[in-house]
């Protein structure tokens, strides 16, 4: 059984896991620590205990998000385009605009 020491929200605690797992749950714990540096960012004064709950209400709400966008890819017909997000496609459309500007610099002599 590995064991592992984590720190999450400036508290270490030790957690133990199956042996080869050591990383994964190190990365996990990072992620978690990242939530609760975010909600500490936000202002007010939380306990260990609340800062833990609302980190995991985050992540709860990512999940159920990735679920819904899951069961909605598995509805959809076989072969059917996802569904495009805006935002995305925006932000692609500058990039290519950056890339084609830079490719027309080196063309010249």
């Amino acid at each position: 059984m590995g064991q592992v020491t984590v720190r999450v929200g400036g508290y270490t605690h030790p957690v133990s896991c199956e042996d080869g797992q050591e990383a994964h749950l190190i990365a996990l714990a990072a992620e978690v620590d990242r939530r609760v540096a975010s909600i500490r960012a936000m202002g007010g004064q939380f306990g260990e205990s609340r800062l833990l709950l609302l980190a995991s209400l985050l992540l709860a709400d990512e999940i159920h998000d990735l679920r819904v966008d899951l069961s909605r890819a598995k509805a959809a017909p076989p072969g059917a385009a996802p569904e495009i997000d805006p935002l995305l496609a925006e932000r692609l459309g500058r990039l290519a605009e950056q890339i084609e500007g830079i490719a027309a610099t080196l063309d010249q002599p």
